[in-house]
C-alpha cells in the first residue's frame, strides 16, 4: 500500500527490479486484476506495477468529488514513493486518461506511452449522469452487468462465460461512490487542446473497431492529435482482455 497525497494506493509490483519500469492503470470499475493473463509476459520485458485507483480493487475509499488531477496525482505520489524517476506507462479507457494528465503534467516523468480504448473526452454528459445517479440510489447491482456488455463483444463473452462473469463481479466489487466520482472527473475530462500542446512522447493508441465506450473515430482523433501510431483490434472497450495476444504483441514491440 502506497500512502502519499493523501491516498492510500493498493498495488503490486512484479519483473525484475532492474528491468525498465512499467505501469500499468486500469479501466473505471475495474481493478489491477485487468491485467493478470498480461503480466507474466511483461514481467519477462519489464518491473511491472499495477496499481488500484482510489476506491477501486483493494484502495480504500476516498470521498469525492474527484477530478483528473487527484487520478493523475495519485500516479505521480505512486511513482515518488517507488522512487520511480520515468516509467512506460499503459493505461486503459480512464487509465488512458491519466496517462494523457501525465503527458500534460508531467512530460519529464514519461518514457513510452501506450493509450488503449480512450479519448480526449468523454461525450455525453446526460449518460454519465445517468451512471453516477444509479451507483449512488442503487450500488452497483444494476450498472455492472451493463457495463460489462460494452467492455465485451457478445461473440466473445458468449465463447468465455468465465472471463465475462469475473467481469461482471470486478465492476460489482468497485465501491459505488468512487465510481461515481470518477464518473464524475471523466464527464468534466477535456483535454482537446491540452494534450495538442504538451511536449511530444513516443505513443501508441490502441482501439476497438466495436467499442461502444470510445468508438474509433474517438481513438483516431487522439492518435492524431499526439501523432501516435495506431493499432486497430477487433474487440470492445476491455482489448487487453479480448485480443490478448494482439494487444501483447503491440505494446511489446512499441515499448522496448
Amino acid at each position: 500500500m502506497a500512502r502519499s497525497n493523501g491516498v492510500a494506493l493498493n498495488f503490486r509490483t512484479s519483473g525484475g527490479k532492474s528491468a525498465p519500469p512499467l505501469i500499468l492503470a486500469h479501466p473505471l470499475g475495474g481493478n489491477l486484476g485487468v491485467w493478470d493473463a498480461l503480466a507474466p509476459a511483461l514481467d519477462e520485458k519489464f518491473h511491472v506495477i499495477r496499481f488500484d485507483a482510489r476506491g477501486h480493487g483493494g484502495s480504500p475509499r476516498v470521498p469525492g468529488p474527484y477530478a483528473l488531477d487527484d487520478l493523475g496525482g495519485d500516479v505521480l505520489a505512486l511513482m515518488d514513493d517507488l522512487e520511480i524517476a520515468r516509467t512506460r506507462f499503459i493505461g486503459l479507457s480512464m487509465g488512458g486518461a491519466i496517462g494523457q494528465w501525465l503527458m500534460i503534467h508531467a512530460p519529464s516523468r514519461l518514457e513510452k506511452i501506450v493509450l488503449a480504448n480512450t479519448a480526449t473526452h468523454f461525450p455525453d454528459p446526460a449518460g454519465w449522469n445517468g451512471r453516477i445517479r444509479s451507483a449512488r440510489e442503487n450500488g452497483m447491482s444494476l450498472l455492472a452487468p451493463a457495463v460489462a456488455q460494452r467492455w465485451l463483444t457478445p461473440a466473445f463473452a458468449a465463447a468465455n462465460p468465465e472471463i465475462a462473469l469475473n467481469i461482471v463481479k470486478m465492476l460489482g466489487d468497485c465501491d459505488p461512490n468512487a465510481y461515481a466520482a470518477c464518473c464524475a472527473a471523466l464527464r468534466d475530462t477535456d483535454l482537446r487542446d491540452a494534450i495538442r500542446a504538451a511536449p511530444p512522447c513516443p505513443a501508441l493508441v490502441i482501439v476497438g473497431e466495436a467499442d461502444p465506450s470510445t468508438p474509433p473515430a474517438l481513438g483516431a482523433a487522439l492518435a492524431e492529435s499526439i501523432s501516435a501510431r495506431q493499432v486497430r483490434l477487433p474487440t470492445a472497450h476491455l482489448s487487453c482482455v479480448e485480443a490478448e495476444q494482439a494487444f501483447l504483441r503491440a505494446v511489446i514491440d512499441f515499448l522496448i
